[in-house]
């Protein structure tokens, strides 16, 4: 074809572009053909180069909105037709290649998600719900392929980590100012704190639980010394930015994995070794067991509630006789240990949780929030959730994948040669532990907005352990060929 009629051709679709755009908004009153271009680029981006599409994904996290009424079935658009987008491509290109790096498979923390997966499919087949359990395996499958496994290869590439870690920043800067206004609407009440990140985040607590994330994560860039002065600055402004966004959320959990990070860090720079914070983790946990009706009658004397004020906010945390957030915590627990009791093996079943719990809810434990359907949603913890939904050993793979990641995470930033690689390491660590501390009261790894983060911070740790804790370099992109 000649460049005159490629010229031509071009000016050809423009023009037929614009004439059906114009007659499907003059006789139609749509502007969906308006959407063919984005549409097209994006199309082409799934051919051609496939970690922007990843990229453009963590953008487009934090304002992705969850719909529910398509047939039943809640879908995060944009963003999880993108994820299975991605996922299926990948998946198609390595039964193509026959190849992935085995060095990626064979790392311990892939070894844990897959016997995650293979337990999963196990409890699907014994579940109350196969159909639901079914659905939760492929939803969390397209959140897994592409933030841990594309990922870990993405970030071979360290400018693709500092890529996908800001363009999700600047999505969720553009959350937080619409929340921040929607709070100064409403006089920045305690009230109001739960909903008005809406239709954002559900609630405050996953909006807090991804700003203590990221908050993390943005300190540790300002700790980089690579960094040029005036990217420093907006990374400190940044980090400003995060703080006050995590202050007005008022979600105490989110609060609280944030001073446990800080406690963790204490112990790293002061060289404590990773078997002392285990030891003294599991110690605390036996004293919680063992005086627990003695912990419990002691809190049970605690009748502040949770308010706008930050101080009362923070006392209201160990209240469990008076706090409606709290009493329905503990209404679940209970639901879910029950629900464990009946069938401790395998569960009732991956996803099941919120269709079955209604029965093992008991009068004398549910609150103003609680509802006889038992339509309020999950148990509220990533490993008593497991444990209800997937038996002991459900329960047991999450607590190794924590242990395993944060090992890997600390030993890395130990082994790391190159400064840059160290503190994101350990940032990524810290912030894993801030997810999964908060993964006690709360569960979203069910959830585009927690999983992405979650998933691809640790397939930084792996990334970083695999192809760079031994070299000098890293600010220079890898030679090792990237698969996309």
């Amino acid at each position: 074809m000649t460049k005159k009629a490629k010229i031509a051709w071009l000016y050809a679709i423009a023009a037929l572009f614009v004439a059906i755009s114009l007659y499907l908004l003059i006789k139609k009153d749509s502007y969906l053909f308006f959407a063919f271009p984005i549409v097209l680029g994006i199309l082409l981006l799934y051919v051609f180069s496939l970690d922007k599409v990843m990229l453009l994904t963590a953008f487009l996290v934090p304002l992705s909105i969850t719909f529910e009424e398509l047939d039943n079935l809640a879908v995060s658009l944009p963003v999880e037709p993108l994820l299975l987008g991605i996922s299926v491509l990948f998946l198609a290109k390595l039964l193509y290649d026959g190849h992935y790096d085995s060095k990626i498979t064979h790392h311990p923390v892939s070894i844990v998600i897959f016997c995650m997966f293979i337990w999963m499919i196990v409890t699907t087949v014994t579940s109350e719900m196969p159909v639901v359990s079914l659905k939760f395996i492929v939803s969390r499958l397209w959140f897994v392929v592409p933030s841990f496994f594309f990922c870990v290869l993405l970030f071979k590439r360290p400018k693709d980590i500092d890529r996908f870690i800001w363009l999700y920043v600047a999505g969720l800067l553009i959350v937080i100012a619409y929340t921040i206004f929607n709070h100064a609407q409403n006089g920045f009440d305690g009230n109001s704190a739960h909903w008005v990140m809406t239709p954002f985040y559900n609630d405050h607590t996953a909006y807090g639980a991804v700003l203590s994330i990221y908050l993390i994560l943005a300190v540790t860039y300002a700790f980089i010394p690579s960094i040029k002065p005036r990217r420093r600055l907006l990374i400190i402004g940044a980090v400003a930015i995060l703080s006050v966004a995590l202050f007005l959320s008022f979600c105490r959990a989110a609060w609280l994995s944030v001073i446990v990070a800080i406690g963790v860090l204490l112990c790293v720079l002061l060289k404590i070794k990773f078997r002392w914070i285990v030891t003294v983790a599991l110690v605390l946990i036996g004293l919680f067991f063992a005086f627990q009706h003695r912990i419990v009658d002691t809190l049970e004397q605690n009748t502040q509630d949770a308010s706008g004020d930050f101080v009362e906010n923070v006392q209201s945390i160990t209240n469990i006789s008076t706090d409606a957030s709290n009493l329905e915590r503990i209404n679940r627990w209970q639901s879910a240990i029950r629900l464990f009791n009946e069938r401790p093996v395998v569960g009732w079943g991956p996803g099941t949780y919120q269709f079955v719990y209604a029965p093992y809810q008991m009068s004398k434990e549910k609150t103003i929030i609680s509802t006889n359907a038992g339509d309020g949603g999950n148990a509220h913890s990533e490993y008593i959730g497991a444990l209800s939904e997937q038996g002991l050993v459900g329960s047991l793979i999450v607590i190794t994948l924590v242990i395993i990641t944060v090992y890997t995470g600390l030993k890395t930033y130990r082994r790391a040669k190159n400064k840059k690689a160290k503190v994101l390491v350990l940032g990524a660590t810290l912030a894993i532990i801030s997810y999964f501390f908060h993964g006690i009261l709360n569960n979203f790894l069910d959830t585009d907005k927690l999983a992405i983060p979650v998933w691809s911070c640790i397939a930084l740790i792996v990334s970083i352990d695999l192809y760079y804790a031994d070299k000098e370099d890293f600010d220079t992109d890898t030679t090792a060929e990237k698969q996309k």
